[in-house]
This record gives structure tokens, C-alpha cells and sequence, in this order.
């Protein structure tokens, strides 16, 4: 067998990681021995373990060990890094270290050099700069690329202080029978403070924010400066730009609630408008566009990105219909981001909860609890769920963050 000595701290018991530590370590076909293990005596006092942890071959030793750091588990001896060079463009060497999403530290020439914007699921990419994470698709022939565990430390986010009030009652398992005024104040202070901070607020959104008529709502906070980009897809853009140009999201009448003749049209009609402009932007300063969210995006200089599906009609002009060069551009509004809510869409939510740091707090709401759950479930385990209407949601959120705003 092989072995290496891992330590790792926080509170072990009752969030249950060192349960997830042990059994990911034998799901993996490796075994281990607790050589100590220091159990906190107070609430809020921190425990520590340490573990031998071993395999019967390096390579699938590294695995586990990779695979353990995810929790917070770290080599007592982390050595110094391994880079290799990269075979081919898109490749990584076989053994690349697969990161985490948590804050990471990499050990050059004996200095802990801590890695830019950690992302979930990449390899580690060591330039002169510094050291980044890189996706796969975006590596290159040559590039310096970290392998194995060694010397490469993960820093778990500080746990929620339950008695400071910030989403510190949230933390339990997603469920609607929480009281939401009270979730909807905790979520708008923590966007003032953010914004305080001088850093910026994510939005995700799907579609339902206009079904619902929660349009107007998203408005208000785009005006006031709770809005600073948006990730969403052709479905959102083009029915929020429906409902300005013809008062209809999939054809319903969003007044009346009932369909118009010919509304099935609405949204096609809407996309092609768009696409004789040339893109939204050009639509709002020809005077096509005179309303809505994009609208309010647009003249507010606040940056969009929209990423596409197979199932897109059109799709308008400011769509990427290439899903890599859509990551790119979604990274590339990462830097700053210091809170992200995610409103109505399952697919965009767990897309950028695996671009997110961990350190990036972030809120998911829907009516439908399997969509908040899948989030912290493909790793983005600092997501906090809410279900609950969107419309109701977000109207209520515009009333505690918009001064006189009223539905």
C-alpha cells in the first residue's frame, strides 16, 4: 500500500464532512486509519483530525487525495508543486491536478503563490504571472500545468457566524416553510453591504422572472444599481423584449392573463425586430426597444451575457450560440462578483454556481425545490435555496431595496 498523512479542521461532526472525507476515501478503493482526532467541547469550538490514507497504487492514491482536498483536506507534507507540460492543445498531462472551486495556494521555489479566480473542475496553469485556473478547452500545447496533489493546499471558507444574523438561519436544507420576509431582508442587506464593499452583484435569470410579471420588479433593481450583470439565455432576453414590444410573454396577455390572437407569434416576431437592428443595444438607441429589462441593462451601462441552447428560435443577435466561447465571456464577468442570485433557471444556475469561486456567496430561488437542491448538489456547496413564487419573490425584494417601489 501506499499512504499519505492528511489533516483537516473545521466542524467535522456536525456538518458531517469528516463522514463525506471517510467514505469518499473508500467509494475511491482506498483505505484509512485516524491517527487523531481533537473533538471541539463548545458550539463553536473547531476540530481537528488527522488520517493515514492509503492505496495500492500512486496514481490512485493521487485521486483519493484530490478528491479529499474538495472538503478541505490537506497533505500534512505538501512538498512543492509538479508541473508538465501540456501534450497538445485542449489536453491536459494524464495526471493533472482537477481543482476545486475552493480558495487554493500552489508551493513554488518554496512560496505558497495563491491561484486567480478558482473555478471547479480545471487544471492549474503556471505562468511567470502567477498561477490561474485554466478549462481544458483553453489550454495549450507547452503550457506549465500543475500535476498531482502535491504541494497545493485548499483554504475552506470561513463558517456562517449563526449568531450575525447573514443568512445564518439559512443554512439548513432547502424548504418552503421558511419565514421569507425575513429571508428577503437578509438577502437585501447582504446586497447593500456588497455593494458597499464596491463589488459586484450576479444575476441569473430564466425566463419565469416575465411569465410571472416580475419584469417591472427586475427593472427597479437594475435602476437603482442592484443589478451589475446578468447571465441568462435567448429565452429571457427575447420574451422580456416580447412583452415590450407587444405586452405578451409566449403570447399571454401579461395584464389580462389570457392569450391574444396570433400571440404564438410574439416571440419571433420580437427575435427578428431585434436581428434587423443588428443587437439589443443598437435596438435601444434606434428607439425599437423602449422598455424592459434589456432595455434597462442597456441604458444603465450594465453588462449582459446570454448563452444559448439547441432549442433557441432565432436566436437574437446577441446570443452565443458557441457554449465555450459563452464560458469565456462568462468568466470574464467574474472578477468582482462578491454575491450572486440565481432566480428561475435550473441549467444557467448550476452552468456559473461551476465558474463560481466558493468564497462567492449565492442564493437560489424557484418554485420548485429540485432546482435549488441541484445546485449545492453539483458542488456548489455554499448555495443557499429558496422556494418560492419569482414574481412574489422579486416584487418583495424591490420593496425592501427600492425606495417608494410599489408592484
Amino acid at each position: 500500500m501506499h499512504h499519505e498523512i492528511v489533516e483537516i479542521s473545521g466542524h467535522l461532526m456536525d456538518s458531517g464532512v469528516l463522514a463525506r472525507v471517510l467514505d469518499d476515501v473508500l467509494e475511491y478503493g482506498g483505505d484509512y486509519r485516524i491517527d487523531r482526532l481533537d473533538l471541539g467541547r463548545e458550539h463553536d469550538d473547531e476540530s481537528a483530525a488527522r488520517i493515514t490514507v492509503g492505496a495500492d497504487s500512486t496514481d490512485r492514491l493521487a485521486r483519493i487525495l484530490m478528491r479529499i482536498q474538495g472538503h478541505g483536506v490537506n497533505l500534512v507534507d505538501p512538498g512543492q508543486a509538479v508541473t508538465r507540460p501540456a501534450p497538445a492543445d485542449g489536453v491536459f498531462p494524464d495526471d493533472f491536478y482537477s481543482t476545486t472551486n475552493l480558495d487554493t495556494v500552489v508551493r513554488l521555489d518554496e512560496t505558497w503563490v495563491p491561484v486567480r479566480q478558482p473555478e471547479m473542475d480545471c487544471g492549474l496553469l503556471v505562468t511567470p504571472a502567477g498561477v490561474r485556473t485554466i478549462p481544458v478547452s483553453d489550454v495549450r500545447a507547452g503550457d506549465a500545468v500543475v500535476c498531482g496533489p502535491g504541494g497545493v493546499r485548499v483554504v475552506l471558507p470561513p463558517a456562517p457566524d449563526d449568531h450575525a444574523g447573514s443568512f445564518g438561519f439559512m443554512s439548513s436544507a432547502v424548504s418552503s416553510e421558511k419565514p421569507q420576509a425575513l429571508l428577503v431582508r437578509q438577502i437585501a442587506q447582504q446586497m447593500r453591504d456588497v455593494r458597499a464593499a464596491g463589488r459586484r452583484i450576479l444575476w441569473v435569470g430564466g425566463p419565469a422572472i416575465v411569465h410571472t410579471g416580475a419584469g417591472p420588479a427586475m427593472v427597479a433593481l437594475v435602476e437603482a444599481g442592484y443589478v451589475d450583470v446578468l447571465f441568462a439565455g435567448n429565452a429571457l432576453a427575447t420574451h422580456d423584449i416580447e412583452a415590450s414590444l407587444f405586452g405578451t410573454s409566449l403570447g399571454v396577455d401579461l395584464i389580462k392573463g389570457a392569450g391574444v390572437p396570433h400571440g404564438h407569434e410574439h416571440h419571433i416576431r420580437a427575435i427578428n425586430r431585434i436581428r434587423a437592428c443588428g443587437s439589443i443595444a443598437k435596438a435601444v438607441d434606434d428607439g425599437v426597444l423602449t422598455g424592459g429589462v434589456m432595455h434597462a441593462l442597456v441604458t444603465h451601462d450594465k453588462d449582459f451575457v446570454l448563452v444559448g441552447s439547441v432549442r433557441d428560435d432565432g436566436p437574437l443577435p446577441d446570443v452565443y450560440t458557441d457554449v465555450v466561447a459563452g464560458q469565456r465571456a462568462m468568466r470574464a464577468q467574474l472578477p468582482g462578483v462578491g454575491f450572486a442570485i440565481m432566480v428561475a433557471t435550473m441549467l444557467h444556475s448550476i452552468a456559473t454556481g461551476n465558474l463560481l469561486p466558493a468564497s462567492v456567496p449565492l442564493v437560489s430561488v424557484d418554485i420548485n425545490p429540485a432546482t435549488v437542491t441541484k445546485l449545492a448538489d453539483r458542488g456548489s456547496a455554499q448555495a443557499v435555496g429558496i422556494v418560492t413564487d419569482t414574481g412574489l419573490f422579486l416584487e418583495q425584494l424591490a420593496g425592501e431595496l427600492v425606495a417608494g417601489y410599489r408592484p
